[in-house]
């Protein structure tokens, strides 16, 4: 019984190591993690799939990082996370077919958000892209014009600056195909904004300098005293 036992151990490990070689031949490389995860996999064409963790060591000055996200035959897709050495998260970053596509959110040291830009990826699928034309007086769209998109990411939509500390967004910018088109800034509610001043004009001085001090004074509009 007990030679059985022993017998039906060997083969389940024989079984379970084959079929983690047959499971990983398509790759020409790759590592495992403590739990036994697949990961920083390169296939026999030598293009990065799967997930894959990246560290850069800190060099010249510059503090190293830890990336972590996933590769479809060679290019970024998905979420991609980014930590310091010390696992604090620093940014989380969207791509699709290798490029920035939706939103990206960047973090201080102690997880603050300070900024959040707008990306939008190449399309293969949709390879052309309607591009809206401004007028140079009024700034309104006079017109949309067709034209073949280019193979990269680009600039797309609002982006937007946070005051870390109190998490108030403190400049936006209107981006338009990598051209900004409607820069702009906000200003924090509990800031006191300063009152518009009225310029006066002459006859309005020289009403006010003969009625100073009457009760009941009123001016009526006419330009007349």
């Amino acid at each position: 019984m007990k030679a059985l036992k022993i017998h039906q151990i060997l083969f389940t490990t024989i079984f379970v190591l084959l079929f983690v070689s047959n499971g990983n031949a398509q790759y020409k490389t790759y590592a495992l993690t403590q739990d036994g995860d697949t990961v920083n996999a390169i296939l026999k064409d030598g293009l990065k799939h799967g997930k894959w963790i990246v560290r850069i060591e800190p060099l010249r000055g510059e503090p190293g990082y830890e990336e972590e996200g996933e590769f479809v035959k060679g290019e970024k897709n998905a979420v991609w996370r980014i930590y310091t050495l010390d696992g604090d998260l620093l940014a989380v970053e969207n791509y699709k077919n290798g490029g920035k596509d939706g939103i990206q959110q960047y973090f201080t040291f102690l997880g603050e958000l300070v900024r959040e830009e707008s990306w939008r990826g190449y399309d293969p699928e949709n390879p052309y892209d309607t591009i809206p034309i401004y007028g140079t007086g009024s700034g309104e769209i006079t017109e949309f014009k067709i034209m073949k998109a280019v193979p990269y990411s680009v600039k797309q939509g609002t982006w937007k600056y946070y005051n870390p500390e109190t998490g108030a967004v403190v400049r936006t910018e209107k981006w338009e195909l990598n051209n900004i088109v409607k820069p702009g800034a906000t200003i924090a509610s509990n800031v006191p904004m300063k009152k518009k001043e009225v310029e006066k004009t002459p006859e309005m001085l020289e009403w006010e300098k003969k009625n100073r001090g009457k009760k009941g004074a009123v001016r009526d509009g006419r330009t007349g005293l």
